[in-house]
């Protein structure tokens, strides 16, 4: 049995958690900067005790800025969330300055690899390579501007999420422009003094809204306000993010930021980005008119001079015609979804898929009340492989999205990984869509989990190129969607399960629309590459032209996606990684039994061979591993056009 144990947090009171966070921050970035020294000025030793002093560096740098990433978007006392993000900003000024280090450079370039077993051999060029592209190789002068420059883009970074994050929105509207929303919902909006009901661009209010309320001025009020969070303000934001990445790109050697940052990704090359945005979209385009006209020809019997589908019509319209011609009721189909059961399924189907046991830890501290605690064990020989936390509803000055957080990177014999699921998710019945989130989200965290047991720090977890990390995760999705899964876990307030027969019309009506899901997607991607490669003057005339050129649904006026889009500082140019990975993941997917999708011959093959090496292997290898084959756009294109 292992004798490591999980990190103690402190008590959620903010002072207690202000003096951890700055005490163990300022303890593990000296200890980082001791070890740096102390490899400049050692003798000069052997390889592999370099690589396990670089290793104690990692630890301790990944340690703070895992810590400062998410408490800076998760605990409710705003101090504790400016101090995080000014320890977040340390530790990566620190790992600037590493990387930018001639002294410590040389000392990895020096060593001899000749006695290295693979992974370290594997560490060592990806140090080496991350000196590279650090800039350690460029006169003073451009690795002052460098660190000038990365310094900036950190603060920026921080600066675009805290303005997003605290910048929800709100429409206020009568009573009677809730009709069509489910009963419960409207019983949790009551109206206020003014006799008025306010609905928030926070995800359980703006989903069911957009896609259940009869009133379409009120449902475009609500998606314009929710396309102009962190309008203007990001706005000078973006521009000055994108002009230094440009910049920092061309200081390092390449011809643009998407160059720069595909690199070290399965894509390769910025060039190659764009080549699969166009193809995606042009694969997607015929399913996606098709079902754009099913649509509009449903909105033109209400509306009869209707031209086209505004995107603030698309949810409600996809939602009737699935109601009326697919036999696929939204809000019956949501009384099978209560938020306690699900999650209790979403453990019992992943710890039976993966080999897992989840014990509750109600006696450890969290950073509010609403927050639950896990420790995660091997079914097999209850040993204790982890610890996970789970915050999934929605508060003021919390992080607005999805995401799986790091908040210990596991390294064998140091440390257990440990990580933390953040959503916004209803406290009650739930849509089928948030059903698919929470597996998808909880993916990544059992990656991290699975993954987080590797020698180097450097490959623990969720470390595969970044435009592989989705796939496992939209992989997970499919458990959401097969009817005995489901049957498992979905029961209504009788306690019946989901009928199988709902299930599957569940799953004809979600393939409607997936062809212009996937246009939407590419407009997204091709916003996160041209942004970058253009900086253009007006972001909201380019947005509004991208938009015309690869999504079914037109721009709408007032409206700056971009100042909202969160993806465009973690993922960069990269958004298209989401698509990228869905290809994998459909054809991952096609190795599994689809009678028996907890078949244990192919589970544990796919936990042992794709999420347990984390990324000490390229994930192209590891997809052929485990297909036994290189990957296939195949199952993908067979998908999208059925």
């Amino acid at each position: 049995m292992s004798d490591l144990t999980p990190l103690s947090l402190p008590e959620p009171e903010g002072r207690a958690y202000l003096a951890w966070l700055t005490d163990t921050s300022a303890a593990a970035l000296d200890a980082a900067r001791t070890g740096a020294d102390r490899l400049k000025t050692a003798a000069p030793g052997p390889a592999g005790d370099v690589l396990s002093a670089w290793n104690n560096i990692d630890i301790a740098l990944g340690g703070v800025a895992a810590r400062g990433e998410l408490f800076s978007e998760v605990h409710p006392d705003p101090a504790v969330r400016e101090q995080a993000d000014a320890i977040s900003q340390q530790a990566r000024s620190l790992a600037t300055q590493f990387g930018l280090d001639t002294e410590l450079y040389a000392v990895f370039a020096g060593l001899d690899a000749a006695d290295l077993d693979a992974d370290s051999r594997r560490l060592l060029e990806r140090v080496l390579r991350s000196f590279r592209r650090s800039g350690v190789a460029t006169a003073e002068p451009t690795r002052a501007r460098i660190k000038e420059i990365r310094d900036r883009l950190t603060v920026l970074g921080q600066q675009f999420a805290k303005t997003i994050r605290e910048g929800t929105r709100a429409i206020r509207v009568r009573p009677e422009q809730l009709a069509g929303l489910p009963q419960d919902w409207i019983d949790a909006h009551p109206a206020d003094e003014q006799g008025l009901v306010s609905i928030t661009t926070d995800y359980p209010d703006a989903l069911p809204f957009r896609t259940f309320a009869h009133d379409a001025a009120a449902r475009r009020d609500l998606l314009v306000a929710s396309l102009t969070v962190g309008y203007p303000d990001n706005v000078a934001v973006l521009h000055e993010i994108f002009a230094l990445r440009a910049e920092l790109a061309q200081l390092l050697g390449y011809a643009t930021w998407p160059d720069y940052d595909a690199e070290v990704k399965m894509i390769g090359s910025g060039e190659a980005i764009a080549t699969f945005i166009d193809k995606i979209a042009d694969a997607a385009d015929a399913p996606a008119r098709r079902d754009v006209a099913v649509l509009l020809e449903r909105l033109r019997r209400d509306h009869p001079d209707a031209e086209r589908v505004e995107s603030s019509d698309a949810a409600y319209y996809a939602e009737v015609h699935r109601r009326e011609e697919l036999d696929v009721d939204a809000q019956v189909v949501r009384t099978y979804f209560d938020f306690a059961k699900v999650r209790a399924g979403l453990l019992a189907v992943t710890g039976r898929l993966f080999g897992l046991s989840y014990t509750a830890r109600t006696d450890v501290p969290v950073w509010h009340e609403t927050v639950t605690a896990y420790d995660v064990s091997r079914t097999a020989d209850g040993e204790l492989v982890g610890r996970i936390y789970l915050d999934l509803h929605p508060r003021e000055g919390k992080f607005k999205h999805a995401a799986q957080f790091t908040l210990v990177s596991g390294v064998a014999e140091v440390s257990l990984p440990e990580g933390a699921l953040v959503c916004n998710l209803p406290t009650g019945l739930m849509e089928h869509g948030d059903v698919v989130t929470l597996f998808h989200e909880f993916g990544h965290l059992i990656h991290h989990v699975v993954g987080g047991h590797q020698r180097w720090a450097e490959f623990s977890g969720v470390a595969t190129e970044w435009d592989f990390v989705e796939a496992p995760s939209q992989m997970l999705e499919e458990w959401a969607w097969d009817p005995a899964v489901l049957r498992s876990f979905a029961t209504d307030v009788a306690g019946e399960p989901i009928p199988a027969a709902l299930v599957a019309r569940m799953r004809a009506a979600e393939d409607f629309g997936k062809g212009y899901f996937a246009r939407t997607q590419m407009f997204y991607a091709a916003l996160s590459y041209y942004l970058h490669v253009e900086n253009p003057d007006d972001l909201v005339a380019r947005t509004a032209e991208l938009q015309a050129r690869y999504s079914l649904f037109g721009y709408l006026p007032g409206t700056c996606m971009p100042a909202g889009f969160g993806h465009l500082d973690g993922y960069g140019s990269g958004y298209y990684t989401y698509m990228w990975s869905l290809v994998i993941a459909k054809d991952l997917f096609s190795a599994f039994n689809s009678h028996d999708l907890f078949d244990v011959s192919v589970s544990s093959r796919y936990r042992d061979t794709i999420l347990a090496p984390g990324g000490t292997r390229d994930a192209a290898d590891l997809v052929e591993c485990f297909l036994g084959r290189p990957f296939s756009f195949d199952a993908y294109a067979a998908w999208l056009a059925r």
